[in-house]
């Protein structure tokens, strides 16, 4: 197969539509990972060198152009180190997964070798937002308005669980147990699944949204809980969407709370449920179980995070001139070819 735009897209094609589901078997929240990851890329390619979608290349995918990539994810869309790692092994596996297939590109994947794994200068202190930022996002959304209920039930779903975005657009009305004791269970990285429990609160404005935008569908359906209608037809929130959505009410809610941060993303509501259940005392491994992580060790940020946020109110209150001042750590949707091109090779 010659090497050229038509190779590069027809494997990327191949591996988001054959091989990952239905060889690999991974599951579509994994799939959606590695999509992004490519997108991301070609979209960089695209703009680096200053050329339509359908030039690029696999030749184009140097060391140079992979490193500014991975670069450009730090300094311009805000990403940590390790999602900036996360990304790597993706474009690595899709090449990889290339050069297992035409001989052809077993140069860009030498070239992949040579852009090293980053890591950390120091332990990464994870965003998370206070109580007053999670509530003046939340009520930034207008019940009034055609869509204003249904994003307030999704912040305050999300923000209650503690569930990823991929978990959030996952959820169907089956989901959903209103009871004595309500709960709404979430599938999670490798297809596990967790069943969380709901507060009053959250479950008072779940039915409101259910009455409005579910009034005759049996909730036995797999219909999805959240959902958009495009020409007529519903489906489920993408997570385009609802990072516009999210960056909307934060813009509005940061002009009168100055505690709102600049960037928020739905993870960002995800670690600030988990440091709320823990500054409040509930023990790390029932916030790890609250989450679906595999491992302890990987809620242990919380801790750390929890500590820093000690040390800036001790640095705050200590003097300059302070002895100990010394001793603290102060660093502590336009339709266009390119975008029919994705949705038909899989990005999209």
């Amino acid at each position: 197969m010659k090497t050229g735009t038509n190779s590069l897209f027809a494997h990327i094609h191949d591996y988001l539509k054959v091989y990952l589901p239905k060889q690999r078997n991974l599951s579509k929240h994994t799939i959606s990972s590695y999509r992004g990851a490519l997108e991301l890329l070609v979209d960089f390619v695209k703009t680096q060198k200053n050329t339509p979608l359908t030039d690029i290349t696999f030749e184009m995918l140097t060391t140079e152009m992979i490193t500014a990539f991975l670069n450009s994810l730090e300094t311009d869309r805000g990403c940590c180190v390790a999602t900036r790692n996360t990304r790597l092994a993706a474009i690595r596996a899709f090449v990889k997964y290339a050069a297992d297939r035409d001989i052809s590109t077993i140069a860009v994947l030498k070239e992949l070798k040579n852009v090293a794994v980053k890591k950390p200068d120091k332990a990464e202190v994870i965003g998370y937002m206070s109580m007053a930022a999670i509530s003046a996002i939340v009520e930034e959304t207008e019940i009034s308005a055609p869509n204003g209920l249904r994003d307030r039930a999704f912040l305050i779903l999300m923000y209650d669980t503690g569930a990823r975005v991929q978990e959030m657009i996952g959820i169907t009305l089956r989901d959903l147990r209103f009871g004595r004791t309500p709960t709404i269970i979430l599938r999670g990285k490798g297809r596990k699944t967790r069943t969380v429990p709901l507060m009053e609160r959250t479950v008072q404005y779940l039915q409101k949204y259910l009455a409005e935008f579910h009034p005759d569908t049996p909730r036995s359906s797999d219909f999805p809980l959240f959902y958009a209608v495009t020409h007529g037809k519903p489906h489920s929130l993408s997570d385009r969407r609802i990072r516009y959505m999210l960056k909307k009410y934060a813009g509005k809610a940061r002009e009168h709370c100055p505690e709102v941060p600049e960037n928020v993303h739905p993870h960002m509501f995800r670690h600030s449920r988990a440091m709320h259940l823990y500054q409040n005392g509930m023990d790390l491994t029932l916030v790890s179980q609250w989450l679906g992580h595999l491992n302890l060790e990987t809620t242990q940020i919380y801790a750390h995070a929890d500590t820093e946020q000690k040390r800036a109110a001790i640095a705050a209150a200590t003097p300059p001139d302070n002895p100990l001042f010394s001793k603290l750590n102060p660093e502590r949707f336009t339709v266009n070819d390119e975008e029919i091109l994705k949705r038909l090779v899989g990005l999209r």
